[in-house]
């Protein structure tokens, strides 16, 4: 596995031999991919956010350009770019221009402030950061120009609102540090050559959960997030006549795929970008916009269903609503079968890889009261005590896991790696879950009585 960064911890290759001769993994790009994606569904609608429609063919074209105004920036493979977006089209945009043009981009939540993006930029090495100029009263321009100023890393900073100057680089401004800044309507070029990459190659860096000042980064490949997100989308069989809405951040990793966007582009599918995450206003854009799948954390479901009868909209549209970043109450995942007269499905899971779902045509009471089975076949789980011993069937225990979609360590973290990972690569999740007779997973606590996601409930609604 050469083609990983530098502080990366590549799978052991009888584990990529097999993870390959199971079609696990399948050697392509994701920003290759989204041109097939693009050839075959060219002119229905990609993605949708207020009034602006993107089609296929439309995003692949801002893709392309995007990616060789990021060349012309000198911005050279390999290099981190650091992505603090909202959920806008130009999120979708940058995420695969950057990965077309050889570069990882580091999602970050737009919630976080300057000691975890300092943090970010510092343990990545980032060169670029993509962010809004300011966003909902922050100065998140200002704060990247503090952070480029203050380390030897950051020195190009790409923001959506134009800084003002005009000038023939496309108005960018510089400051004492020598770090440039430019709007990011800038980034646009005529294409070049295609770039040859492969699909071993680290796609993303994304922030593990949990964490505020000094989130860790988990590498994943082209290889291991495409195999996550065909599973999930296949688990849910979602088609081109599927109309996601992403409601929690487009950066988590259940909007982003889970099947989330990316799933949902991966069968020519349209994905819904909510801006605004008030619960009148997703259920309204549920009936505009005809949705047919979203994810939602439990606290954000009680929201929705009770603004339901005050808002009238209509949500017969609805065929699966996924509860996710923590185990449902029953009486919550009840509610959302009758009130929103669709089927549930509990969602477990994490930055670092494995997934453990429902499925649609489990029993209901498997639906109401466990987080299901993991979503590959080749996911490796178990159940230990505190001396790592396998804990008797039905007792809780720390869930343990490795598989074709889980990374055998955090970027730049080989301390760390130690103690979160076992010898024979198990990445001990912190979770406490026990195991039903029928082999589904029940999710009872965390370990020292943590919490793994809390941002995204706090971003998910008001």
């Amino acid at each position: 596995m050469t083609s990983l960064l530098d502080g990366c911890t590549p799978w052991p290759e009888e584990f990529v031999d097999r993870y390959w001769a199971a079609g696990h993994w399948r050697g392509n790009t994701l920003d290759n991919l989204l041109r097939g994606w693009a050839l075959d569904h060219g002119p229905r609608t990609a993605l949708v956010h207020g009034d602006t429609r993107v089609t296929y063919a439309a995003l692949n074209r801002r893709v392309d350009r995007m990616a060789a105004g990021f060349r012309l920036r000198e911005l050279r493979p390999r290099h981190r770019v650091v992505v603090q977006l909202p959920n806008v089209p130009e999120f979708v945009v940058t995420v695969f221009a950057l990965m077309r043009a050889g570069l990882v981009p580091v999602l970050c939540p737009v919630s976080l402030r300057t000691p975890a993006v300092s943090h970010v930029v510092r343990v990545s090495q980032a060169v670029g950061y993509v962010g809004p100029s300011t966003y909902q009263g922050f100065d998140h321009a200002a704060m990247a120009r503090e952070i480029a100023a203050g380390g030897p890393f950051l020195r190009r900073v790409f923001t959506l609102e134009a800084p003002g100057a005009s000038s023939p680089y496309g108005g960018f401004t510089a400051d004492a540090s020598g770090c440039l800044s430019f709007p990011l309507g800038s980034v646009d070029s005529p294409p070049g050559p295609t770039l040859a990459q492969s699909a071993d190659q680290v796609a993303l860096l994304m922030l593990s959960g949990g964490t505020t000042a000094a989130p860790r980064l988990v590498p994943r490949t082209h290889n291991d997030y495409t195999c996550q997100v065909r599973a999930a989308a296949e688990l849910v069989s979602l088609t081109q006549d599927d109309v996601y809405l992403a409601a929690l951040p487009a950066e988590s990793p259940f909007a982003l795929g889970c099947p989330g966007i990316v799933g949902a582009l991966s069968v020519g599918g349209t994905v819904v970008l909510a801006e605004d995450p008030a619960p009148a206003a997703c259920l309204r854009t549920v009936a505009r916009e005809r949705v047919t799948l979203t994810s939602v954390t439990p606290a954000v479901a009680d929201r929705w269903l009770d603004a339901l009868p005050t808002t009238g909209a209509d949500v017969s549209s609805l065929r699966l609503v996924q509860i996710v970043g923590a185990p449902a109450p029953r009486a919550t995942a009840e509610r959302i079968g009758t009130e929103l007269g669709c089927r549930p499905q509990q969602v477990h899971g994490a930055p670092e890889g494995l997934l453990t779902l429902t499925r649609p045509d489990d029993p209901d009471e498997t639906v109401l009261t466990t987080q299901g089975r993991p979503l590959s076949p080749d996911d490796e789980i178990r159940l230990v005590g505190a001396g790592g011993e396998e804990v008797p069937e039905g007792e809780p225990g720390e869930l343990l896991v490795r598989g074709p979609y889980t990374p055998r360590g955090y970027y730049r973290a080989s301390d760390h790696d130690a103690r979160a990972f076992t010898a024979d690569g198990y990445f001990r999740t912190g979770d406490l879950v026990r195991r039903t007779p029928d082999g589904d997973l029940v999710v009872t606590g965390r370990l020292g009585d943590a919490s793994r996601l809390p941002e995204y409930e706090d971003r998910s609604g008001a």
